[in-house]
């Protein structure tokens, strides 16, 4: 549990300042569970530069409660949280200042975006809020107010965590739980989870990830882990200490992530799940007769295939549906398939038939993928590039893709390996719940 937080103050000596204005957002990892923002009576004078910065002056605030009237309220939803804030260091320092003069020991765990930023956002130009998500194409309203700078940070927070794939956000979140004495029971643990489309990770008393899972009902798929008597089931249940999750908003994302975190994690219960899932692949070749075709093999990883799938009756489906695009090449083939005699020249066929394969790859050359997102509001982005996977993001507004400056920011990379290419063709080639867009 996150409590986001921006505070606004009146300037001036060091550790002397007061608080005029403070939001707080109390964030799941996926949505805002609760919320307090609040004009505070500092009972000092705001400095002139504060004034022209923020907007808020002297007057504004001669009714507003002082701070000892809203510290019971920032004390209880920032229960059992890590605070975020972009600059944490000061947010933090100014809100304990504030306690340190009620006598109340205010002490939590902190996490920066600028630092975080830093680490997984290394190309950015700049790492003040307002230029880093202007960069990222977030919008950002009331700046240098606290309610909309908090929002902001929680924003960009959200993509820091879709970019963190070594889960190091996560592992300090159950770390801070775990020191709070949090160890949640098997049922608890599925009361917080979703009912959607996404990526589970179960983790140990160490924060260790033993076991990552898809689904398209995260909660259904857990339960059905935690009420199996399975070897690998059986382990889950006395081993896990808790379970994150991330929404996906669609399969494809799911299964785009689930293949590259279990590389990169190698959890421990996860061990047939590594194995590649596309047993048969196409292939290019070159018959005595001189003709060209395709044959359906088993997937041999030192062979070049044209496409791998999953099955071999989706294999056979695009070989056909590849051929129906030329008539005359479908009907070479389909006497040769037939050891018919064939009146047609080889090398005239040939041409047709590599012209057809050619047309077939340049679909792959820039596309972008979109799906839906994780809100009503939101979708998300795959993205190839010369026939290369390039990562995925989520956007809520259409020139966030469309602008290829601020598209390449926002992209969540992972690593390309061909199964993520014959994931993505295999997704395309067996639903509809898309759209194609090139650029």
């Amino acid at each position: 549990m996150y409590a986001i937080i921006d505070i606004e103050t009146t300037g001036g000596q060091f550790n002397k300042e007061g608080i005029t204005e403070i939001a707080i957002y109390k964030f799941d990892g996926v949505e805002i569970i609760d919320q307090f923002i609040s004009l505070v009576n500092p009972e000092i004078p705001i400095q002139p530069f504060v004034v022209k910065l923020t907007g808020i002056n002297n007057a504004m605030l001669r009714q507003a409660p002082k701070f000892f009237e809203v510290a019971k309220r920032i004390i209880e939803i920032t229960e059992g949280c890590i605070i975020v804030a972009h600059n944490a260091s000061f947010d933090y320092r100014v809100l304990k200042l504030e306690f340190d003069r009620l006598g109340y020991n205010f002490q939590k765990s902190t996490l920066c975006t600028v630092e975080m930023s830093k680490i997984l956002l290394p190309d950015a130009e700049a790492y003040s809020l307002g230029k880093l998500v202007r960069s990222l194409g977030i919008p950002i309203a009331d700046r240098h107010r606290a309610s909309g700078d908090a929002m902001a940070t929680l924003k960009l927070f959200k993509l820091l965590l879709d970019k963190d794939l070594d889960k190091q956000i996560v592992k300090q979140q159950i770390k801070n739980e775990q020191h709070q004495g949090i160890s949640p029971k098997l049922f608890d643990i599925l009361q917080n989870i979703p009912s959607t489309v996404g990526i589970f990770y179960v983790h140990n008393d160490k924060g260790n990830i033993i076991y990552i899972g898809k689904s398209n009902n995260i909660r259904k798929k857990l339960n059905q882990i935690f009420t199996a008597d399975s070897k690998i089931a059986k382990r889950i249940q006395k081993e896990v200490y808790t379970v994150t999750f991330e929404e996906t908003g669609n399969e494809l994302i799911a299964l785009l992530k689930e293949r590259e975190e279990l590389l990169h994690n190698k959890p421990v219960l996860n061990i047939t799940q590594r194995k590649s899932p596309f047993l048969w692949a196409v292939y290019q070749e070159k018959l005595d007769s001189g003709y060209e075709t395709l044959k359906i093999q088993k997937s041999n990883g030192r062979k070049k295939a044209l496409q791998s799938f999953k099955t071999q009756k989706n294999a056979v489906q695009f070989i056909n549906d590849l051929y129906q695009e030329n008539e005359i090449v479908e009907q070479v083939q389909n006497a040769l398939s037939a050891s018919e005699q064939i009146n047609y020249p080889t090398d005239m066929h040939n041409t047709l038939f590599n012209d057809l394969l050619s047309k077939n790859e340049l679909l792959w050359n820039k596309k972008i993928i979109i799906l839906k997102g994780r809100t009503i509001n939101e979708k998300s982005a795959v993205v190839i590039e010369n026939g290369i996977f390039k990562g995925y993001c989520f956007f809520d507004l259409n020139y966030q893709v469309l602008n290829t400056d601020v598209l390449q920011k926002k992209l969540i990379q992972l690593v390309y390996t061909k199964d993520v290419l014959n994931t993505i063709k295999h997704y395309l080639y067996t639903k509809k719940d898309y759209k194609l867009l090139s650029f």
